[in-house]
């Protein structure tokens, strides 16, 4: 599996909602940690990784660190689109890239997350498993 020369990505198209804003108008900061989580579940997706079949298999991802970095505010009802990006090989860990894009296809946020292979009996950290392997190997 050699990810070096390429990378795995995909995208999806959101519109903001009325409840994600705040007093000032502007979507709320927060609410970029979830727009990244539905585009990260949306390209794993994509691949054929898919979080039921992660669970029936004992198989948890849990987030182990997160940046963001807001570059300009997006308001209520503006469409965006996050782009997702896998540029690494997974091991134990398994990392993410995201651009978040606005209608006049200017760059408002930047983010990257982190999430660990863990079984969800012994809730123990292990490696990358096959599943995960061979969806990557076919993109």
């Amino acid at each position: 599996m050699n990810l070096e020369k390429r990378k795995i990505a995909a995208y999806i198209k959101l519109r903001t909602r009325y409840g994600e804003v705040d007093q000032m108008g502007y979507v709320y900061h927060a609410n970029y940690v979830s727009y990244c989580h539905q585009a990260r579940t949306e390209l794993l997706r994509e691949i054929g990784i898919d979080d039921k079949v992660l669970e029936e298999q004992n198989i948890m991802l849990p987030v182990i660190s997160m940046n963001l970095r807001y570059l300009k505010p997006v308001g209520y009802d503006e469409l965006i689109m996050v782009k997702t990006y896998i540029e690494e090989e997974p091991c134990t860990r398994f990392s993410f890239r995201f651009e978040i894009i606005n209608e006049k296809n200017e760059l408002v946020c930047t983010a990257t997350s982190e999430t660990a292979f863990v079984n969800s009996i012994s809730r123990k950290p292990m490696r990358v498993p096959e599943i995960v392997i061979n969806a990557i190997k076919k993109n």
